[in-house]
């Protein structure tokens, strides 16, 4: 140690040198302007800075004669910084040398938290303490270039200042930017939401983050919040509102469906399997309309309903199959008819065939109806005999036609007015009038051929 003058009273211990330690006069640089990191927000913890110590060579910097008198080289000449009395010169220049390794490390410390974005204003104040101390400090260094550094840190320390109330702004700007926004997520979900649990649990996700954004200002975080929690309030309202409606639809629903039950078990009994089975659909459409009743009860309704509906339709069901089994003998008695009945021939004796016809027709209204699968293939085998003896009455009637014999008789009358008049206007000497009455004649003739053709095929 030494007194305050720097003169040593004891030998120091050495400090351990390593092997990458920087060289003297400015191992350790400066922080460049644009390399100074931001001064935190209040939200923002710093890390404690890990700086390695300085390592220097205190014989490029000064010196210790042999009476024990320490020098040390600056830009303004040598000058002595202390005495060493405890051990030889070069134990004393080690012992200079630690000393100002010990105050660059201090300054490199500075630098760091600087870089850091530590407080800005205290960094300032120690490097200006230390720059201060620098012209009386008993060490053997680049006292020079830890002035500069010490200078820079003066300089830096009030733009990362600035800088750091800057993002503080910045930041106070962001966060009260995002509150506004989950402000007025909330009261949208206040205003429209319907899908109630996803909307509940939004709102508490929007609280958890509320809590999470800090550095807003007071005044406009108290309106923000109040802006929340009106919104939730006025949501659980809403929620409110509508699940204590449900409970009383839920109840009109119950009492409908009640009202249904009873109504079903009236008709379970019912042989009207028509008319019955149609009030069973529009029942059923009525629960359905009436909405749901509290789960249990509905359960409970359900089944009430749903068994008088089954007693109705079993015995439906087996009315039916009673019923079909009737009309599957039915349609063996057509089959067999249609067998007996396939004799008939209009084209030998049309009187005789539309007797038969008839008797046929009788006969299969008096069996009855016939299973719906069957129907239209019986129904087209008795159309086909109806149909021959139809055609064939068709045909006889065309042959016979009074009428279509009487044009073709006309159309032969006016070709032979039209020949008269040919042979009268060849007397006269008028061959172009009598041309012209024999082309009128040759068209009613075609006619008349025509007509009479008409009336022999048929």
């Amino acid at each position: 140690m030494t007194d305050s003058n720097g003169t040593a009273k004891a030998s120091p211990g050495k400090m351990p040198r390593s092997s990458g330690a920087p060289k003297p006069g400015g191992s350790i640089q400066p922080p460049k302007p644009h390399a100074v990191k931001p001064a935190p927000g209040p939200a923002q913890q710093h890390p404690h800075p890990v700086v390695v110590p300085t390592v220097s060579d205190p014989g490029v910097w000064g010196r210790v004669d042999e009476d024990g008198t320490a020098w040390v080289k600056t830009a303004d000449g040598e000058h002595q910084v202390g005495s060493w009395q405890a051990g030889d010169a070069a134990e004393g220049l080690a012992h200079f040398g630690r000393r100002f390794d010990d105050l660059a490390t201090e300054v490199a410390l500075l630098e760091a938290r600087l870089a850091a974005g530590a407080d800005a204003r205290k960094t300032k104040a120690a490097a200006v303490a230390l720059a201060e101390s620098l012209p009386t400090a008993s060490v053997i260094g680049d006292i020079d270039g830890l002035a500069k550094r010490l200078q820079a840190i003066a300089e830096h320390s009030e733009e990362a200042a600035a800088h750091a109330k800057e993002e503080k702004e910045r930041a106070r700007h962001e966060h009260t930017e995002r509150k506004e926004v989950l402000a007025a997520e909330a009261e949208k979900i206040a205003a429209e939401a319907t899908q109630w649990k996803a909307a509940g649990d939004r709102l508490r996700e929007i609280l958890d983050e509320w809590k999470s954004i800090r550095g807003v200002d007071r005044k406009v975080d108290d309106a923000l919040w109040k802006r929340y929690s009106k919104a939730r309030e006025a949501f659980n309202r809403r929620r409110g509102a509508h699940f204590a409606e449900l409970d009383r639809e839920r109840a009109a629903a119950k009492s409908r469906k009640e009202e249904l039950c009873v109504q079903a078990e009236e008709l379970s009994g019912s042989t009207d399997w028509v008319g019955t089975a149609s009030i069973f659909r529009d029942l059923l459409a009525d629960w359905k309309a009436a909405g749901r009743a509290p789960r249990e009860a509905d359960e409970a309704l359900w089944r009430r309903f749903k068994s008088a509906q089954d007693v109705f339709f079993a015995a439906r069901n087996a009315a039916v199959s009673e019923r079909d089994a009737e009309f599957e003998h039915n349609a063996v008695a057509k089959e067999e008819l249609l067998r007996n009945y396939g004799h008939i021939d209009p084209s030998t004796d049309l009187d005789a065939a539309r007797g038969g016809l008839r008797e046929l027709q009788d006969k299969w209204d008096a069996i009855g109806k016939v299973p719906r699968e069957r129907m239209q293939e019986l129904e087209s085998k008795l159309r086909a005999i109806e149909k021959r003896v139809r055609d064939a009455v068709d045909a006889q009637w065309r042959r016979t036609d009074p009428e279509a014999m009487a044009r073709a008789a006309q159309f032969r009358e006016r070709v032979a007015q039209f020949e008269e008049q040919a042979a009268k206007a060849q007397a006269a000497g008028n061959s172009r009038d009598a041309e012209k009455a024999l082309e009128q004649a040759q068209q009613w003739r075609e006619w008349a051929e025509a007509a009479e053709g008409a009336v022999s095929k048929r």
